[in-house]
């Protein structure tokens, strides 16, 4: 099961697919294969960059049922459940936590404005999928459009014991781990995990603030794992230097709207899905973005 001391990287997976549209089996091993080599401490499956809104339910089980199998009890698998009514969260949720999912992630609606109504929606959720459900609150202002405060981030925590992890991806955000940090230090709030997301933009410096690693899913998984670990062994400028060499690829794949096409552009040049096949809607990349993917990939390979 998934606890508050989960660290590393937890690898955001998308989901591949055949040129055709029909999810990907061969393709889904072979990436969770490739990820676990990379040294991931975790997967996260069916979030946002993973196209689950654009899978059937059935589908979604299926691909969860299968992830959490090829992964075998090697490394938790967090599923995300997310969902526009509770009844659909409740059934994902039973069902991915019956196949073995360590935990599951979600993520507010946009619909929410106030801070009481961030927290009650959460407490309904935990009531939804069961309070001995371990769950992960993902913080994606930019995409929901819901802020989220450190200090409802703590309500939130402090009303469910089974909130284990914050995903942490508000931007700037650098100063709300820093928050949370504090206040768990000072016994103000239960210390839970923090991992960031946003590509891994700031990892270095959101991992000096007191964060536990990553779950984000930058197409070169290895880079996140080892300035993980170098943070962790003191090695600031070693860190921070291998940082640094991937950044403008971390850059161009956090781009809006076209980032999931360049990561999985990435993966199938690097043999880990067979297509780069996203389900409509989604953009299509021009002969001049790929060209200078390729330059920017030369560049990360040749050094």
């Amino acid at each position: 099961m998934l606890t508050s001391s989960a660290a590393g990287v937890y690898v955001i997976c998308p989901t591949p697919f055949e040129g055709d549209g029909r999810v990907d089996v061969a393709s889904t091993d072979r990436m969770v294969e490739a990820y676990l080599k990379a040294g991931a401490t975790g997967l996260t499956i069916l979030g946002i960059m993973g196209e689950a809104p654009k899978l059937a339910a059935d589908e979604a089980l299926a691909f969860a049922r299968q992830v959490i199998k090829t992964v075998a009890g090697r490394v938790p698998v967090v599923v995300g459940v997310s969902a526009a009514g509770f009844a659909a969260m409740s059934g994902l949720s039973s069902k991915v936590m019956d196949a073995g999912a360590a935990g599951v992630m979600i993520a507010p609606p946009s619909t929410l404005k106030t801070d009481g109504q961030i927290v009650s929606y959460y407490a309904d959720a935990v009531e939804a999928i069961g309070a001995d459900v371990p769950w992960v609150i993902q913080d994606y202002p930019l995409t929901t459009n819901v802020v989220m405060t450190p200090k409802v981030i703590m309500r939130i925590i402090e009303q469910s014991p089974s909130c284990v992890m914050l995903k942490h991806e508000d931007w700037p955000g650098l100063d709300k781990i820093t928050a949370l940090r504090r206040a768990s230090d000072a016994g103000q709030t239960r210390r839970v995990s923090i991992l960031c997301g946003n590509g891994g933009m700031f990892l270095p410096f959101e991992m000096e603030r007191g964060a536990d690693g990553a779950m984000t899913g930058y197409a070169y998984p290895e880079m996140l794992v080892d300035v993980v670990n170098l943070i962790n062994q003191g090695k600031r400028t070693e860190a921070h230097d291998l940082f640094d060499r991937h950044l403008p690829l971390v850059r161009y794949e956090t781009q809006p709207g076209v980032g999931l096409a360049v990561r999985k552009y990435v993966l199938k040049r690097r043999g880990i899905i067979a297509t780069d096949t996203l389900r409509k809607p989604g953009p299509k990349l021009s002969p001049e973005t790929i060209a200078e993917i390729e330059w920017l990939m030369e560049r990360i390979e040749r050094a």
